[in-house]
């Protein structure tokens, strides 16, 4: 038999096989229906009845049972209590598990978990053991699809929590921190990455699609959410990832852990991070990574202990070195932003410089163009000879922090605070009309260069 008949005969076998489940129960097809036209109105209490009748029967028979199914249950929840409430949602920890058994490639096993870990927190029916060894085993077992940002939250609070209990080790703490972290950033750069080729399109002047201008929308929205949990995350970690915690932990555990290129490689970075590099044990932990893996970031790190050291020289070329060695576009810009920070205090015209790489190997890296923007505000006694010219550096300080959150919006919520920070201490309007500037340019002779514009009244 051939491939092409073998597939043919499998399809009306199936085909066979739905129909006479549909004949065997005629009801099915009719109330499914009925279910999903009151589902998709939201007439949730109408579309009860037909749709437990179809799940019950035939819970194969459509996606829809499911799909629609969680929005009818998750509505009765909402709107009952006591024991009717409870079994509503004992209804929907059974739905959450049956849509695996009928459609196992349809639904992933992380979504399935999150719903049910998300829906007993809700419902105040979990410890915090229970749901962190929940979303710990889906995230262990179906990294891919734990994308979900409340659920990457609570994941880590509620370890952060059995820490503060004495359940939990610190270790334990930064490792899923880094696991989380490393997730939220894993999808903002997809969403970014999307993102940057609609925003090329607008800036070469092309209008966007009604398709290509709801896709921007949701890449922006899905952004602004892991950056917002980001935040909440790094919150949450607060003073126990400081030097005063960091420093005794690898002390303790470096000569278990030394052999370990993953746990090396995550102190250095997190020592690093926290600014900890003062102390000898960032030099240990740099040596132990340099030979373990002499990487792009080993370099970078070794270029941060030079210059701490008086050799400029010597950090510079190994700065240059971790660039030339890492081929992945956006680690490299990762890369060039954490130089520029490093080298902002020597020189803002180096930051700068190593800031707009950074721009040029990822363009969606909102924190380079929020370095410059602080570069800018924090050189206005130096640009310019007026009171007037000073503070207009102040608008061409926004500019740059508005890119930032265009870019990313995962940092739309810092870059709109910068960006208003910085318009309120550039010209005021009463300073535009007494100085004849409205609408004028203003040339910078300092290291900033270039010009702004200045606002018409």
């Amino acid at each position: 038999m051939t491939k092409k008949h073998y597939l043919t005969m499998i399809a009306v076998l199936m085909s066979m096989g739905l129909s006479m489940a549909q004949a065997q129960n005629p009801e099915c097809m009719t109330n499914l229906s009925i279910y999903a036209e009151h589902a998709k109105v939201k007439n949730y209490d109408a579309a009860y009845e037909p749709w437990k009748m179809v799940y019950e029967s035939c819970p194969d028979i459509n996606k829809a049972n499911f799909s629609y199914g969680e929005k009818i249950l998750s509505h009765k929840i909402k709107n009952s209590s006591g024991a009717d409430k409870d079994g509503y949602i004992q209804d929907l920890m059974s739905l959450y598990d049956n849509s695996l058994k009928y459609f196992p490639n349809k639904f992933a096993v992380a979504d399935v978990a999150i719903d049910k870990a998300l829906l007993s927190y809700d419902n105040k029916m979990a410890s915090d053991e229970q749901l962190y060894a929940m979303l710990g085993k889906a995230f262990t077992e179906d990294r891919a699809h734990f994308k979900n940002p409340k659920a990457l939250y609570l994941y880590f609070s509620t370890l952060v929590d059995l820490h503060g209990a004495g359940k939990n080790d610190l270790q334990e703490v930064f490792d899923v921190y880094d696991d989380v972290t490393g997730k939220v950033e894993e999808e903002n750069k997809k969403l970014t990455e999307s993102l940057s080729k609609l925003l090329e399109k607008e800036d070469a002047g092309t209008a966007l699609t009604s398709k290509e201008s709801r896709r921007k929308r949701v890449y922006e929205t899905n952004s602004k959410s892991y950056g917002k949990i980001a935040t909440s995350i790094d919150s949450k970690l607060g003073a126990l990832a400081d030097c005063g915690n960091l420093i005794p932990l690898y002390e303790k555990s470096y000569e278990a852990k030394k052999g370990d290129v993953n746990w090396v490689k995550r102190a250095v970075g997190r020592m690093f991070s926290k600014e900890c590099t003062d102390d000898p044990m960032f030099r240990k932990l740099f040596e132990a990574q340099l030979a373990l893996d002499p990487s792009a970031d080993a370099y970078m790190y070794g270029g941060v202990l030079k210059q701490k050291a008086g050799d400029n020289k010597g950090a510079i070329a190994d700065f240059n070195k971790a660039v030339e060695l890492e081929t992945d576009a956006f680690k490299k810009s990762n890369i060039l932003y954490k130089i520029a920070t490093t080298v902002r205090r020597s020189s803002k015209s180096q930051a700068r410089s190593y800031a707009l790489k950074a721009i040029d190997a990822n363009p969606s890296n909102g924190k380079a163009y929020l370095l410059i923007a602080n570069l800018y505000a924090g050189s206005a006694n130096a640009c310019g000879s007026t009171p007037f010219e000073k503070r207009a550096i102040y608008w061409k300080a926004a500019n740059m922090a508005r890119k930032a959150g265009r870019v990313d919006p995962s940092l739309s919520g810092r870059a709109s605070k910068s960006a208003a920070s910085y318009t309120e201490r550039a010209p005021s309007k009463e300073m535009i009309f007494s100085s004849g500037m409205a609408g004028k340019t203003v040339t910078f002779s300092c290291w900033v260069g270039g010009s702004v514009k200045v606002p018409n009244l």
